[in-house]
């Protein structure tokens, strides 16, 4: 006795896959069409690109940054009596240098209630060429703690001047305390925008002076015709 034959339901038809070398050809196609479309464009389209992109960046940047604020704080090198008044812008300028050190930011933190590593990173110091005046600059993100930062430090600095005042015969006075600014610092996007803008443009306007010039015929033109040179048999003419 025979088994009966069964037939397997026939497996539904796949559209076979490109060769790799169809995919490469589509591949060209469309970096070739790709290219024609931006060859199509005006020649100041990368100027226009760059100011939009470029002031897009900088307005986003100045609305996305966390706005800073700053404040200063004066001190001023006053001689002692037996003492040349010179001396003091001298020492003027030692003290702005010697503001920022950990000496004397080690015991700007106690009033300033930051770590160190904040006060070396926020805390700027200037001197005068022409006056014995010294201004600590402290910048944050809190507009009390950037004016408790500068008095701090003006604070330490004018004690560790005192404390070598009999060898130096030169002290330290507070001129002007550090205020609570009430305005951010920091660029706003309405300064930021056209700043990137500007700088966008001049990306632009160098990526057109390197590109390429075109040099193939725009289509549907044709070359005028150049007459040959004439021959020597038409150039001698009749005797």
């Amino acid at each position: 006795m025979t088994e009966p034959l069964t037939q397997s339901p026939p497996e539904p038809a796949t559209d076979p896959e490109p060769a790799p070398p169809a995919r490469r050809a589509r591949a060209r196609a469309g970096l070739r069409r790709s290219l024609l479309r931006l060859r199509s464009l005006p020649p100041w389209s990368p100027l226009a690109a760059g100011v939009l992109a470029g002031g897009l960046v900088g307005a986003g940047y100045g609305l996305l940054a966390t706005p800073q604020y700053t404040a200063t704080s004066y001190v001023v090198a006053v001689a002692a009596d037996e003492s040349d008044p010179a001396s003091a812008l001298g020492f003027a300028q030692a003290y702005g240098r010697v503001a920022t050190q950990l000496a004397v930011l080690g015991d700007a933190q106690m009033w300033a209630h930051v770590p160190v590593a904040t006060l070396e990173r926020s805390v700027r110091t200037a001197t005068s060429p022409d006056a014995p005046m010294v201004s600590v600059t402290a910048t944050s993100a809190d507009p009390e703690e950037a004016a408790d930062m500068a008095n701090a430090v003006a604070r330490a600095l004018t004690r560790h001047a005192d404390a070598s005042a009999d060898d130096t015969h030169v002290e330290l006075r507070q001129f002007a305390r550090a205020t609570e600014p009430t305005e951010p610092s920091s660029p706003s996007a309405a300064v930021t925008g056209p700043v990137g803008a500007s700088a966008g443009g001049l990306l632009g306007g160098l990526a057109l002076l390197v590109r390429p010039r075109r040099t193939g015929r725009e289509p549907g033109r044709t070359s005028p015709a150049v007459p040959g040179p004439a021959s020597a048999a038409d150039g001698r003419g009749p005797l």
